[in-house]
């Protein structure tokens, strides 16, 4: 493939318009105010009582372990044989299948939600869509140069911004009419929005699926066993970072500041629905803000970059996060909790775009572009485990989240002293290989 093509670019942008209309209505919005509306406060399953907010965490830990064990072994056989394509249209479809599925999740005839069902649809559907992303990210910088890759990858997130918004859009009318006009269609309106998630995400991937073209690569002879060479390219990868020490220093940032935006994009709904009670049209409206503003942020903060540098645009985001978590230990009240949402909109689109392309401007001379990408992965995966399942433990020891809030402004700290010995001209110094 061409570098900096525009037409190329274009269609990978185009699975960013895809898959996040999953991001926002299966894992933001609509299923979260869906589950919690229909699944009560407290639930038993084997024996042990759980609050809902906790079992959905605990889930959401469980999807992120599995994809964190599964993605190094499949992107190394992806790199090998340059076929990365492939398994992003298997994970695709996995997902999308998983989204429409969810239909089905609904209360049976005596007033029941059948919740373990819900939860493995959305399971599968978190494996589809991260095991999706991690070879959607290695073909980053096979079609931008190291000078554009902030740009092209901030067009991707906004991309993604727009397409689930108008989506989201189309099913919250759906919603607000059923409301509005009385149409008495229970919970119908919610479980075709799932539906349509699926049918979204199949369609739109088909995009990058005929544009994308992969690298040609040798036939890899690797005469490990597959699980042994996944592991083994992620422990070469690991050995590798030794020689390339800004690289090492940004991905422990990444991995704890990285952990706590992760972890508050999965939860925020339900701390609205759990702490401060709002009611379902108010939750999709405070998601629709997020999801707005986060357009905006994302272009903002690469300007940003290209102004001040990498470095200064992170630690401003990270600063910002910080003061997020502190804000949503002391909120009362609906309105202040939008005002919260509009600055969580600003941040989370600019570090997420800026964390992918400072992550592969700063990647070694290198054709293991999946590889490092997978390890890449391996640490956003892991970080969401950890901060999803400590959220989920502190609210179920101390009976609220708040708390859960509170305690994810140790990571972003940690994340930002990580960042800070960093030197400002390290982020613009180009990789050599090894």
């Amino acid at each position: 493939m061409l570098l900096d093509d525009k037409k190329t670019i274009r269609a990978w942008t185009y699975y960013d318009w895809a898959n996040s209309a999953y991001s926002l209505i299966i894992t933001s919005a609509i299923f979260p105010a869906y589950y919690s509306a229909i699944v009560p406060e407290k639930v038993m399953i084997g024996g042990v009582t759980y609050l809902r907010s906790s079992l959905a965490s605990f889930s959401i830990s469980f999807s992120f372990l599995f994809i964190a064990f599964l993605s190094p072994i499949l992107s190394s056989i992806a790199d090998s044989r340059g076929n990365k394509k492939s398994f992003m249209r298997f994970f695709c479809y996995l997902g999308a299948s998983a989204c429409a599925a969810m239909f089905f999740f609904q209360k049976d005839n005596n007033g029941e939600a059948n919740i373990l069902y819900g939860l493995v649809c959305s399971v599968i559907a978190s494996i589809g869509y991260c095991g999706s992303i991690v070879f959607y990210n290695a073909f980053l910088p096979e079609i931008a140069s190291k000078q554009n890759q902030d740009a092209v990858s901030a067009k991707g997130f906004s991309m993604g911004y727009i397409g689930s918004v108008l989506l989201m859009l189309i099913c919250f009318a759906f919603i607000l009419l059923n409301d509005q006009m009385h149409l008495n269609l229970g919970s119908l309106p919610a479980r075709i929005s799932f539906l349509m998630v699926g049918i979204w995400w199949f369609a739109f991937a088909q995009i990058p699926f005929n544009t994308l073209k992969e690298v040609k690569k040798e036939k890899s002879h690797h005469t490990l066993v597959i699980l042994k060479q996944g592991y083994a390219e992620l422990n070469k990868v690991w050995n590798e970072l030794k020689h390339y020490p800004t690289l090492k220093k940004f991905l422990a940032s990444f991995f704890f500041y990285n952990m706590g935006v992760q972890t508050v994009m999965y939860m925020a709904t339900y701390f609205a629905s759990d702490e401060l009670k709002m009611e379902t049209t108010q939750l999709l409206a405070v998601v629709l803000v997020i999801q707005l503003v986060a357009i905006g942020g994302a272009w903002l903060f690469a300007k940003i970059s290209q102004l001040s540098g990498n470095k200064i645009s992170l630690l401003l985001l990270i600063i910002c996060w910080i003061c997020i978590c502190f804000a949503a230990f002391v909120i009362q009240t609906v309105f202040q909790f939008f005002i919260l949402a509009f600055a969580v909109g600003m941040v989370m689109g600019g570090i997420q775009s800026l964390s992918r392309s400072t992550y592969s401007k700063l990647l070694p001379l290198t054709n293991d572009t999946a590889s490092y990408f997978s390890f890449y992965d391996v640490c956003d995966k892991l970080g969401i485990v950890i901060g999803t399942l400590s959220f989920g433990l502190i609210s179920l020891m101390m009976g609220g989240m708040r708390n859960s809030a509170l305690g994810l402004s140790v990571y972003f700290i940690l994340g930002l002293l990580l960042m800070l010995p960093i030197p400002k001209k390290a982020f613009s110094t180009q990789q050599s290989s090894s």
